[in-house]
């Protein structure tokens, strides 16, 4: 007759560590996106654009990468990070590609808040508030 020699509570929590690990690898290799984290394939928005640029430069965006008050980037309040728009001015046909990387406008009325550099390629510097239309680039 054999006997097993019993457990020890250390063999006990290193067989529940590895079944948790063992599920969360499972787990983490079988899911899907949530919607809200891709970017829709096509969606023309139509409203008010702003910039913000130097008083936010190097501080971090809420993707976490810093603001480049330089680099062609914008604020949205619901699309993905990364998705990348064409932003037209509709009061002088200029238009100018941006990668989401932030959150906003804070302010109600607007749809996008653009960088220093995407507004001053727009025109809109000056003007601080223009007109736009939105397109989602695939």
């Amino acid at each position: 007759m054999t006997t097993r020699a019993p457990v020890g509570r250390r063999g006990r929590w290193s067989w529940c560590l590895l079944w948790v690990i063992v599920f969360a690898v499972v787990e983490g290799c079988a899911t899907v996106p949530p919607a809200s984290m891709v970017p829709p394939t096509s969606m023309s928005e139509t409203g008010r654009a702003s910039w913000y640029g130097e008083a936010h430069q190097g501080r971090p965006t809420a993707s976490g990468e810093p603001f480049d008050m330089n680099a062609f980037t914008a604020a949205h309040p619901t699309l993905p990070f990364g998705t990348r728009l064409r932003v037209v001015n509709l009061d002088n046909d200029r238009e100018v590609d941006v990668r989401v990387n932030d959150r906003g406008p804070s302010v109600p009325g607007r749809i996008i808040d653009l960088s220093y550099a995407a507004a001053r390629a727009l025109g809109a510097v000056g003007a601080g508030i223009i007109a736009v239309r939105l397109t989602v680039l695939p």
